[in-house]
């Protein structure tokens, strides 16, 4: 049988991770068609600038909770056996304010504050702190092994397990869904899977505008932080929370943060960045030996902007003309730590829309 073109539109986390589950199947030609591509920085471009990590936030019961659950056992996977993706173990502490109740960063982080989540028997070493470990203001606090993604190492990784696989890379921009027709002329498109993120809100043809920007700023520090930390919220308002992690093979620590929905700002805001210094070495004392922000060696500000989608991620087929497309976007701040399990979501849906196009 003749292989089958596919196209996967996006080269973020969603796209890379689709697009590599996708060719290991045979039978398929897979284009990874896209705007920006790692090693790009861009605010359009949300995967570059994320933490990124593994802290469910997903409720229980739900497709979303299933999807962070089949994406830990890879993660973990990788985490072991393939240093070179830079994923790596981290400890990681949940803290909780019993003021923060009914804010917004508390209710975000609704599930992983909970005293018995539901990935309590998924992450390793999973187990609630006693009062006298409990840091000063600190209610409650949860503890278990976690993962941190370097993500500049893990892009291009998932791009060259891809070439590996002979997926092929296109630089392309896309006014209209449709117009990946015309990406080869040499070839007839069977399939088109849109992984676009935030940028689903203009593609025409499916201007989703559910999909909205939830903006995260964050400071790279040369500090090392011996643990992940978050916090349920702060004291300088809903769309602000605190949280440390350090990221694999000396890529700085990550401090944040932000998740100002609607916000499409691309620069850092100097004031919110010292807010967010200050309550880094307030909760991570370590970060600086007990001294001051002035001690923080910063390596960068950055911004990025999450792709939340009302209703979350949106995985699901539709015909469109003659085309079949499956889309996989919306994730929001779940972009990595569900990206295995939406990706065999979506896999599954474009193996089944082109099973039925055969039998037509």
């Amino acid at each position: 049988m003749a292989e089958r073109n596919v196209v996967v539109i996006g080269a973020g986390v969603a796209g890379l991770t689709t697009a590599l589950l996708l060719s290991k199947f045979p039978g398929y030609r897979i284009t990874v068609a896209a705007k920006h591509m790692p090693g790009d920085y861009d605010i359009e471009y949300a995967s570059p600038w994320a933490g990124a990590n593994y802290m469910p936030v997903s409720l229980r019961g739900t497709d979303a909770a299933e999807w962070d659950k089949a994406t830990w056992k890879v993660f973990h996977e990788l985490a072991v056996n393939h240093p070179e993706s830079g994923i790596h173990f981290q400890d990681c502490e949940i803290r909780n304010r019993s003021n923060d109740v009914g804010s917004a960063t508390a209710n975000w982080f609704s599930e992983l504050l909970s005293s018995a989540p539901w990935f309590k028997d998924v992450v390793p070493n999973f187990r609630t702190l006693s009062k006298d470990e409990l840091a000063p203001g600190i209610d409650s606090a949860i503890k278990f092994t976690s993962v941190c993604i370097n993500t500049a190492l893990y892009l291009p990784w998932l791009v060259s397990k891809c070439l590996e696989n002979k997926v092929v890379f296109k630089r392309a921009v896309f006014g209209h869904i449709l117009e990946v027709s015309n990406l080869d002329p040499s070839l007839e498109v069977d399939l088109v899977v849109n992984c676009t993120g935030l940028m689903a809100s203009k593609l025409g043809g499916v201007e989703d505008q559910t999909v909205v920007p939830a903006r995260g700023q964050i400071v790279v520090v040369r500090n090392e932080a011996r643990k992940m930390v978050n916090l349920s919220g702060t004291n300088d308002g809903d769309d602000e929370a605190c949280y440390i992690m350090a990221r694999a093979a000396g890529g700085g620590t990550v401090i944040g943060g932000s998740y100002q929905k609607g916000n499409w700002e691309s620069q850092p805001d100097p004031n919110l960045a010292t807010r967010i210094m200050k309550r880094a070495v307030q909760a991570c004392p370590e970060l600086t030996g007990g001294k001051g922000i002035e001690t923080l060696d910063v390596i960068r500000h950055a911004v990025g902007l999450r792709p939340v989608r009302e209703g979350g991620t949106r995985i699901e087929k539709e015909r469109m003309g003659k085309l079949w497309i499956v889309h996989n976007y919306g994730a929001g701040g779940a972009g990595y730590q569900s990206s295995y399990g939406c990706a065999e979501a979506a896999v599954k849906l474009v193996r089944g829309a082109l099973e039925v196009q055969t039998k037509l």
